[in-house]
């Protein structure tokens, strides 16, 4: 079993900036994808960012050039900055780990952000 734990959610102006982190209980593979979801209310849960070992992370179209994805597996953590922040990116965030291969993986419970204009 594998636990996540995400902190760093908050309530900022719009254009302000956030990190986000994604405690892992264990050391990331290579063979490990972590992942950054977001689910604003009444929507559906949304990829924002995917990071793999030794890869450059993917982003969604609508954060492009605003969030970077970042691993330190030295800490078992991954990142999520978070720039030029929208009222739309007001969602709560979840990162994922899945193993390459299997279609599901493991959840945080989440954290919080909130993005006033």
């Amino acid at each position: 079993q594998v636990q996540l734990v995400e902190s760093g959610g908050d309530l900022v102006q719009a254009g302000g900036s956030l990190r986000l982190s994604c405690a892992v209980s264990r050391r990331i593979s290579v063979l490990d994808t972590v992942g950054w979801y977001r689910q604003a209310p009444g929507k559906e849960r949304e990829l924002v960012a995917a990071i793999t070992t030794g890869d450059t992370p993917n982003y969604a179209d609508s954060v492009k050039g605003r969030f970077t994805a970042s691993m330190d597996n030295a800490e078992y953590t991954v990142y999520l900055q978070m720039n030029s922040l929208k009222p739309e990116d007001k969602a709560v965030y979840y990162c994922n780990l899945r193993r390459r291969g299997f279609l599901s993986g493991y959840w945080g419970q989440g954290t919080q952000v909130t993005v006033s204009s």
